[in-house]
């Protein structure tokens, strides 16, 4: 069979072993191409600012967010805009190219540093750079797994450097770490530790984004959430990137038009500063992958902030807005760097035009369960656990995504005993976040912690209940891990859990396809890292029956 391409850094990859011809997300292989050249590049520019650090000059903080942004852009799901990805690969070469004469000592640069081209070499040096220009399997898949953790690390601190949040500390790791994956005298086990280090630094980001969150916004309360619609026409906003949330909402103050969240932007309405507005409505439908029947019936403007975009039906293609490196080619992209405020007005005044949504569904949905918000329960919490209320907490943080296999979740949770809490974060929670799973003495059965962003919250709830308790070892917890995967971002929230020393970690809908045999041992045999199966036998493993 003819390889056009080669990608498999979801979970949705093809037959779980790589997409080959078109990626399962709908990524072109001329798109696929350009974000793996993207990448090469990058990780040139990354041993580029490395090697400054080490001549004792300074990098600016631009070049950290263009490094970041770069990564980010090839989230999955992200930009599928050639022209968009190839105009960062030009500004990143000229960056690059700026900085390469700022070097003393050139000697051990990587080739991916010295390279530079214009757009009619791209295609041809793509070709040779992709993940499989590394020979060895293990090497291959090592290198490929610090790629994507720092992927979704980079989601972290670009959503931090939005609230204005820096870390020079992170950001120096990032770009160390990006240039040793090509230096081919790095070891299997020197891999390894880097890989454990990425996790260190990847709790560091998630640290970072949570205090600019919550400095920007307060802290996540307990919140209901409307989930059917008013009668004024609506804004439906998607994504992560809170600050993009707050300047769409100041700018429709009094224009008639109201906002909804949609999918990961759900938690928003937890924060303190979001309930001001009173044209703040609610949340409109589920999880990403939903999006061609949800955006088909909502009517008006939808603004994609980053991930996770589903390739759009010509229907409502004209109402479907990008920004930041969110990208699809036929949508218009609304610009605006760190700093400055985006223009959203032409996404109001198509709303003003368009009917009112159609309602989907009704009733309310609860959340706003942050480590501040679970920490000020902590007294109900540990005598729930001690009188024997609470037996186990499950945390069941991640990704959704369109594999019917995924209703192992809602099947999951609906067999759980009625002493068992849910703790998730992530788009994971719309396969059970509208189940009637009722409550322990007050206590809500499925407690959400917010974006996948906010998986932070999880690990400090874990530590905190390790201190309340006096034990030894985290793993010692009445807690287990059911964890589904889909992308990046879970990818650097698996390897923070590995850091902090969490083990027995359960994986699913399947292992990555990117783990090759003897890497997923060395994560089998030293972290117990595993797969799933059916519901009943792995509650039976997690010795919840």
């Amino acid at each position: 069979m003819e390889q056009n391409m080669f990608c498999y850094q979801c979970q949705e990859t093809a037959g779980c072993s790589g997409c080959t011809r078109m990626g399962v997300c709908g990524k072109t292989p001329q798109v696929a191409a350009m974000q793996d050249l993207l990448i090469w590049v990058t990780k040139g520019l990354s041993a580029v600012t490395t090697q400054l650090r080490k001549e004792g000059q300074d990098v600016d903080r631009k070049i950290n967010h263009l490094i970041t942004r770069n990564l980010f852009t090839t989230i999955t799901n992200v930009n599928f805009d050639n022209e968009s990805i190839t105009a960062q690969m030009e500004e990143t070469l000229r960056v690059k190219d700026g900085l390469l004469s700022r070097i003393k000592d050139r000697e051990l640069l990587p080739e991916a540093a010295l390279w530079t081209g214009t757009a009619s070499d791209f295609s041809v040096k793509a070709a040779s750079v992709g993940v499989l220009s590394t020979e060895n399997e293990d090497i291959r898949s090592l290198r490929e797994l610090i790629t994507y953790g720092l992927k979704g690390l980079s989601a972290y601190t670009k959503h931090a450097n939005a609230l204005l949040q820096e870390d020079e500390e992170t950001d120096t790791f990032l770009q160390r770490a990006l240039a040793a994956t090509l230096d081919d005298t790095m070891t299997a086990d020197d891999l390894v530790n880097l890989t454990l280090e990425t996790g260190k630094y990847g709790v560091q980001g998630m640290a970072l984004l949570d205090k600019a969150n919550t400095q920007a916004y307060g802290n996540p309360e307990i919140t209901k959430v409307k989930i059917g619609v008013d009668k004024n026409p609506g804004i439906l906003i998607s994504g992560h990137d809170l600050r993009d949330l707050e300047m769409l909402l100041e700018q429709t103050q009094g224009t008639g038009v109201d906002v909804y969240t949609h999918s990961e932007m759900l938690p928003a309405h937890y924060y303190p500063a979001f309930k001001k507005y009173d044209n703040f409505k609610g949340n409109y439908g589920n999880a990403w992958w939903k999006q061609k029947e949800e955006f088909e019936a909502f009517h008006g403007p939808i603004l994609m902030t980053t991930n996770c975009i589903v390739p759009p039906k010509d229907s409502y293609k004209d109402r479907l807005y990008t920004t930041g490196a969110a990208g699809f080619p036929g949508c218009k992209h609304i610009d605006g760097e760190i700093g400055e405020t985006k223009d959203f007005s032409p996404l109001i005044a198509q709303a003003k035009n368009c009917p009112p949504p159609t309602e989907l569904e009704q009733g309310e949905i609860i959340g706003g369960f942050a480590h501040a918000q679970v920490l000020a329960l902590a007294d109900k919490i540990v005598e729930a656990v001690q009188s024997g209320s609470i037996k186990k907490f499950v945390v069941m943080a991640g990704c959704d995504g369109r594999a019917k296999s995924r209703n192992y979740y809602t099947d999951f949770a609906k067999a759980l005993p009625k002493d068992a809490v849910i703790l998730t974060a992530g788009c994971a929670k719309y396969k059970y976040n509208k189940l009637n799973l009722g409550d322990i003495g007050g206590i809500p059965r499925v407690l959400d912690a917010g974006q996948c962003n906010d998986s932070y919250s999880l690990a400090v709830i874990a530590l905190k209940l390790k201190e309340v308790f006096g034990l030894d070892d985290i793993n010692e917890l009445p807690i287990v891990y059911n964890i589904a995967w889909y992308e990046q971002k879970a990818v650097i929230v698996l390897l923070a859990l590995l850091h902090l020393g969490v083990k027995n970690i359960h994986l699913g809908p399947t292992l990555p396809a990117f783990l090759s045999p003897n890497v997923a041992k060395v994560l089998v045999d030293n972290f117990g890292i595993a797969g799933i199966d059916t519901v009943e036998k792995d509650m039976k493993e997690f010795g919840l029956l």
